[in-house]
């Protein structure tokens, strides 16, 4: 048990390094999605889904440390982000994409707070 607990604080630790350059990341994009495309923006794009996947699935996998003591992750506040942006993209939509960007800002850099807290 308490193996499996230290594994999810490295798993954190980990998470922590990379949440910050992937918020800052999601703010370029948003730029990029509103007009501003590049050469390389649908490479950018899928580099920060892939990061988005990934810390998705650390969230989940730590949930049980995140949410110790107290609820400091909502699943479904994760997921009421996550869905609109899956679609957007799905969809090919770069304004819908900006937009559930922007909305899914303030919930990774949250899940960056938590995580620091957790593993502090």
């Amino acid at each position: 048990m308490e193996d499996n607990r230290k594994e999810q604080i490295e798993a954190l630790e980990v998470f922590l390094e990379f949440n910050e350059r992937l918020v800052k990341n999601m703010r370029i994009i948003v730029k990029e999605l509103s007009g501003e495309r590049l050469d390389d923006t649908d490479k950018f794009l899928k580099a920060i889904v892939d990061a988005i996947n990934w810390e998705v699935q650390v969230v989940n996998g730590t949930m049980e440390v995140l949410n110790d003591g107290a609820e400091r992750v909502n699943k479904e506040e994760v997921n009421s982000v996550i869905i609109p942006l899956s679609d957007a993209i799905a969809a090919k939509d770069d304004a819908r994409m900006a937009e559930a960007f922007k909305n899914a800002i303030p919930v990774f850099e949250q899940l960056g707070v938590v995580a620091k807290e957790v593993t502090q």
